[in-house]
């Protein structure tokens, strides 16, 4: 799996399943705030990371990612994907 992939996959589960704007997916977007993400949309995030990528994720794991970039790299580390130059 490529980086690209990984953003890809993430984006459309978030398109699809909690329903966010395409246009509002920018690297730069925080989680919370322009996702609209609540308590519960984290746990249902956590469950549909598990399903998609097959590792396991806490909801503190979700303390230090604010933007989708950092959503995408923190992904990306756990599946051991080089992160673009």
């Amino acid at each position: 799996m490529t980086y690209q992939e990984i953003i890809d996959k993430v984006n459309e589960f978030l398109i699809e399943d909690f329903e966010v704007e395409a246009e509002k997916i920018l690297p730069e977007a925080e989680l919370k705030e322009t996702l609209d993400l609540d308590s519960l949309d984290y746990i249902d995030l956590i469950v549909a990371i598990e399903k998609d990528f097959g590792f396991k994720m806490k909801p503190e794991d979700f303390t230090d990612l604010v933007t989708m970039e950092s959503f995408y790299q923190f992904i990306a580390e756990k599946l051991n994907v080089s992160l673009p130059a």
